[in-house]
C-alpha cells in the first residue's frame, strides 16, 4: 500500500535516544523538487551519466497503538561541500535523530532514492536499525549504484538482513513522487522511454543479489492459477497449487515471504512448512503467517499442517483459498474441519486478498490489480460452500476424523485429470 503524505507538516514529538548524537547537524531538509531535478535525477537509465548528485525524498510516520499518529516529509541531497561531505542518507539520520528517537513509540520511514546506498552509508543505516529496532525502513531506489561491484551489494545485504524493505521504485513510485515531492505544476507524471523495461532489469538484479527465495509470478501465471472461475476460461489449461506466504511480526512487519508450488511427490504446502520450520523462528516472539493458496488444502497436506501449527504458540496461522479441492468428497471437508479445530484460520480469498496477492508476489511492473468478471460472486459462492463445512453440525466425531486423515487420502488423478 502506497504511504499517504499529510497536507500539513507535523511535529514528530521523538525524545532522546542513544547512538545518533555522533553524527554532525545537518540544516533541515526542502520541501519539494524542481520537474526538472526530478525527471533528470530519477530517471532509471541502464547508463546514469552525469548524475553524481543522490536525492532522497522521505516520509516518516510515527505509530501509536499500530495507528499512524503524525508525519514528516521532505527531501535531502547529498552535501558535496569538501569540508563537511554527508551522502543524502546520513543527512537524513542526522536530521532524524536531532529530534530525539523515542525508544516507547514505532515509527514508519520510507526512502525514494535516486541511487541506492553505497557501502559505508548502507553499514551506518543498518546500525542504527538493528540499535533501533522500533524503526521500519523501506527502501525504493530509481537506480542501483555501482551494482556489479562486490562492496556495494554486501551494503544492500547488509540492509536486508536488518530489516530494511528493499526495492526497485516502479511506475507507482515515481508516480507517487511526481504528486507529493515535486512542484509539479498540476502538470501529471510523464513516464520515459524504457520506464518499465529498465524497471524490470534492475528488479531481476538485486533480487539476484539479495539472493531472494522468491520468484515473482507472471502476470498471467497468477491470472490463470489464482483464477476462481467455476469453470477453466479458454483456451483451456491445467489449475495446479501455488501457496504464497507472508511472515510477519504482530506489529505487521514482514519478516520473509515466498512462494512454492507443487513438486512430484511435494505438494506446496509441505515445502512451505518446511521452509518455516528452517527459520528456527524464537519461541518467545509471536508471529503471524498468512498464505494464498490457488487450492484448499488436501488431506494430507492438512495433517501436517495440523501437526505443525500444534504446540507453536507462538505462530498464528490464515489460509486464504481461491478454490476448494474436492469440496463434495467428505475426507476433503474433514482436513478442512481439522484445521479450523487447531485453531487454523481457513478462508476463501476475496477482492481484498487478490489485490494484496498481487501487489506481493506477481511482477506487476506497477500496474493495479484488475478484477476478472464475475470475482466477487464466485469468491461468494465458495466462501458459503466453505462455511457450510466448517459448521459444527457438520463434523463427525473428531477422534474419527483424524484416524481417516492418518489413512491417507485417494489420488487426486484418480478422482480427476484436474490434478493440483
Amino acid at each position: 500500500m502506497e504511504p499517504q503524505r499529510p497536507r500539513q507538516r507535523a511535529g514528530l514529538g521523538l525524545a532522546s535516544k542513544g547512538g545518533c548524537s555522533q553524527r554532525p547537524r545537518i540544516r533541515n531538509p526542502v520541501e519539494w523538487l524542481d520537474r526538472q531535478t526530478f525527471s533528470f535525477h530519477f530517471r532509471n537509465l541502464s547508463f546514469a551519466n552525469g548524475r553524481n548528485s543522490s536525492y532522497l525524498c522521505y516520509q516518516v510516520e510515527r505509530l501509536k497503538h499500530c495507528s499512524p499518529d503524525s508525519s514528516d516529509w521532505g527531501v535531502f541531497q547529498n552535501r558535496v561541500y569538501p569540508e563537511t561531505p554527508c551522502h543524502a542518507e546520513l543527512c537524513f539520520l542526522s536530521w532524524f535523530c536531532a529530534k530525539k528517537l523515542s525508544p516507547y513509540e514505532q515509527y514508519d520511514i520510507t526512502w525514494f532514492l535516486s541511487w541506492s546506498p553505497c557501502l559505508s552509508c548502507a553499514e551506518q543505516v543498518a546500525a542504527f536499525l538493528k540499535e533501533n529496532r522500533n524503526v521500519r525502513l523501506s527502501i525504493f531506489a530509481a537506480r542501483l549504484y555501482y551494482f556489479w561491484k562486490p562492496e556495494c551489494q554486501h551494503g544492500l545485504r547488509l540492509l536486508h538482513h536488518q530489516r530494511a524493505w528493499v526495492r526497485i521504485m516502479s511506475i507507482r513510485e515515481f508516480k507517487y513522487c511526481w504528486k507529493n515531492f515535486v512542484y509539479n505544476q498540476g502538470m501529471p507524471f510523464k513516464p520515459w522511454k524504457k520506464l518499465r523495461k529498465n524497471y524490470q532489469l534492475l528488479a531481476a538484479k538485486l533480487q539476484e543479489i539479495l539472493g531472494n527465495t522468491m520468484n515473482l509470478l507472471k502476470k498471467k501465471v497468477f491470472q490463470q492459477q489464482f483464477g476462481n472461475q467455476r469453470q477453466v476460461p479458454l483456451p483451456r489449461y491445467r489449475r495446479k497449487t501455488y501457496l504464497c506466504y507472508q511472515l510477519k511480526q504482530l506489529d505487521g512487519f514482514t519478516l520473509d515471504k515466498g512462494c512454492f508450488r507443487n513438486k512430484k511427490q511435494r505438494h506446496a504446502e509441505i515445502r512451505f512448512i518446511d521452509k518455516i520450520t528452517s527459520l528456527n523462528l524464537d519461541p518467545n516472539q509471536s508471529y503471524k503467517i498468512i498464505c494464498y493458496v490457488t487450492w484448499s488444502p488436501c488431506p494430507t497436506c492438512a495433517r501436517e499442517l495440523v501437526d505443525f501449527i500444534n504446540g507453536q504458540d507462538h505462530l498464528s496461522l490464515q489460509i486464504f483459498a481461491s478454490r476448494l479441492y474436492f469440496h463434495w468428497v467428505k475426507l476433503f471437508q474433514r482436513g478442512l474441519q481439522q484445521l479450523q479445530a487447531a485453531q487454523v484460520s481457513v478462508a476463501v480469498m476475496t477482492r481484498s486478498e487478490f489485490e494484496d496477492c498481487w501487489e506481493e508476489f506477481v511482477d506487476n511492473q506497477g500496474m493495479p490489480f484488475e478484477s476478472w468478471d464475475k470475482l466477487e460472486q464466485y469468491s461468494e459462492s465458495i466462501s458459503r460452500r466453505l462455511q457450510k463445512i466448517l459448521l459444527p453440525s457438520n463434523w463427525n466425531n473428531l477422534e474419527d476424523s483424524f484416524r481417516d486423515l492418518r489413512l491417507g487420502s485417494p489420488s487426486p488423478s484418480s478422482l480427476r485429470s484436474d490434478s493440483r
